[in-house]
């Protein structure tokens, strides 16, 4: 036995990620739903650059396909998160938990223009309140902080 034995097993512990049996549901839920968010955001993203492409807006050259860059780009986030979470990865927790936030305002502002908008922002927003008590639930704090981290 070395004086690395120890260290070596103790880094090779923290660096396997969290198998599926060592996950609780509550943190596979949360990444799933952070990872649904990057999907659709990133798809609208694209969308946006492709249609500004093809259609004359009003907004002026290059406007809309910039802002559907920007779109892609905040899409990314929570499929980063969305995936470092499945690894268990404590990192991913704080931009899940800030898109799920993000959500609660589109909910407010689809509600304040009506119309077939608001079935839509009751999903977003439900989505929105869904991951953020998922991800801040007990048993995924547990999971993502172990008792005696940091001591």
């Amino acid at each position: 036995m070395t004086a690395d034995a120890p260290l070596n097993a103790r880094t090779a512990s923290t660096a396997d990620p969290a198998g599926p049996a060592a996950r609780p549901w509550t943190l596979t839920a949360g990444a799933a739903i952070a990872v649904a968010q990057g999907v659709l955001l990133t798809a609208y993203g694209v969308y946006l650059m492709v249609e500004g492409l093809f259609t004359h807006t009003r907004t002026g050259v290059g406007l809309t396909e910039f802002g559907g860059f920007i779109v892609l780009l905040l899409g990314l986030l929570p499929l980063f998160a969305g995936r470092a979470l499945l690894r268990a990865k404590r990192w991913g927790r704080s931009p899940a938990v800030m898109v799920d936030t993000l959500c609660l305002a589109v909910t407010y502002f689809t509600f304040q223009n009506g119309g077939l908008q608001i079935p839509v922002g009751i999903l977003v927003g439900l989505a929105g309140i869904g991951g953020v008590v998922l991800l801040l639930h007990p048993r995924t704090t547990a999971t993502l902080w172990p008792a005696g981290y940091g001591k």
